[in-house]
């Protein structure tokens, strides 16, 4: 079974729906207990940082989250859910992450660049993702394809290994994680159209 963790701070049907289109059958979850049962595990999120790790607090899905991840289970983040993976985010405050990826989540900065002055935040819209090295996540997509942002921070990993795609939006920043059987993505692959698409179909084969 493919879980995708409701917690209150996600576009759950477009992701599910997304699924559907390639044949793959995903079903929303909001429980420890199917957490656990799940073969693979999706955390999608829009919202704020703070806010969504309560969430997940008073739902009782940290456990279960880091359980699944530990014990070796394909495990997707999707924007806000690639944020939640860090030590900590810096969203109206600080706040621990689920510290399963050595690192921080910060805002986008331009102050005093005068050649990032026309770059808006949030980050929105579509932009190019590229990578060097094979990763079953982007198996038959081309390096430098195209996938919908929308966020105003971004993640800053300790350890480069961690990151596998970056994108550039007045400087670098990862757009891809990649370590065992974690993976996450800063972009939206279920509002990237056909490539987005082939990332989630990718997942769903694993």
């Amino acid at each position: 079974m493919i879980a995708i963790v409701d917690y209150g701070m996600g576009n759950l049907r477009s992701v599910q729906k997304s699924f559907e289109r390639v044949g793959a059958s995903a079903v929303i979850v909001s429980s420890a207990e199917e957490i656990s049962r799940a073969s693979k595990v999706i955390l999608p999120g829009v919202g704020a940082f703070g806010d969504a790790m309560t969430n997940l607090q008073n739902r009782g899905l940290v456990r279960p989250l880091v359980e699944a991840i530990r014990a070796g289970r394909p495990f997707l983040g999707i924007c806000l859910g690639l944020q939640l993976l860090f030590d900590v985010g810096y969203e109206d405050g600080e706040f621990t992450g689920l510290g399963l990826v050595p690192g921080r989540v910060v805002r986008f900065n331009f102050d005093g660049r005068p050649a990032a002055r026309d770059l808006k935040i949030p980050h929105m819209g579509w932009n190019q993702v590229t990578w060097s090295d094979p990763c079953p996540l982007t198996t038959g997509i081309p390096s430098g394809s195209y996938f919908y942002f929308v966020h105003s921070y971004y993640v800053d990993p300790i350890d480069p290994a961690y990151t596998y795609g970056t994108c550039d939006y007045g400087d670098p920043f990862t757009a891809i994680i990649w370590r065992y059987n974690l993976f996450a993505t800063q972009f939206h692959p279920e509002k990237s159209q056909k490539l987005g698409l082939q990332i989630l179909e990718n997942f769903a084969n694993l």
